[in-house]
């Protein structure tokens, strides 16, 4: 679960951590229409449904599909921050 809550971090741009306790391997498969509401729209392409006329949110899929619930909580989470970078001469 820890690597499935890994790539859910990457699909949605957040932070996702594995509260389940669960740690066997688990094969997984999750339909669900990915929700393009928020990308600005090309000047080309054709105005989309509605994601419910497409197929349901990842939310949705998660829910109705393995039973997970995502939960937006406020915590601490790993910063790496740079607060000095020097060039290196180079020899001539």
């Amino acid at each position: 679960m820890a690597k499935f809550a890994s790539i859910l971090s990457t699909t949605l741009s957040r932070t996702v951590v594995d509260k389940t306790g669960l740690t066997g391997t688990y094969d997984i498969a999750l339909k669900w229409v990915p929700d393009d509401s928020l990308a600005p729209p090309s000047p080309d392409a054709p105005a989309s449904p509605l994601p419910d006329d497409r197929g349901p949110s990842i939310f949705t899929a998660l829910q109705e599909q393995l039973g997970l619930r995502l939960e937006s909580q406020k915590g601490p989470v790993e910063t790496l921050v740079i607060d000095h970078v020097e060039k290196t001469p180079t020899p001539n």
